[in-house]
């Protein structure tokens, strides 16, 4: 299910235009995640939040299903991961960042292909081994 009905062609956009929807899909999926555990306070909500949604965690997240992963899945995590970002993290190292974008841009592309039941399939195994 996808909020609009625009027709995009996932494969016409750049990587970082992925990344840029991918991060608010990845981000929705950790905060839905957050408040169906527990009615908490938003700052701790937030604070919660920072653990998966950084790069540092979308890059440990990116090694829990970089196996599970189609060569297609592959490919555009590779164009997301390779983008010239034209920036420079602070709180991470530059690999951290660009592995964090390919993640964000395979959330994007799969978000954009109208695939949600892998999304939620991906995202279940970064959540269910949090602390592996």
């Amino acid at each position: 299910m996808r909020f609009t009905d625009y027709d995009i062609n996932a494969g016409a956009l750049s990587p970082l235009n992925l990344a840029f929807i991918g991060d608010c899909v990845y981000e929705m999926l950790v905060r839905e995640t957050l408040v169906a555990k527990a009615n908490r306070p938003v700052n701790d909500l937030h604070r919660e939040s920072v653990k998966f949604v950084s790069a540092k965690a979308q890059t440990k997240a990116y090694e829990k299903i970089k196996d599970l992963l189609t060569e297609e899945e592959t490919a555009q995590f590779k164009r997301g991961r390779n983008a010239k970002t034209g920036h420079s993290p602070k709180s991470a190292t530059g690999a951290e960042y660009h592995t964090a974008t390919g993640v964000e841009a395979l959330f994007g592309y799969l978000y954009i292909t109208d695939q949600l039941s892998r999304i939620k399939e991906l995202f279940a195994v970064i959540i269910n081994n949090e602390n592996n």
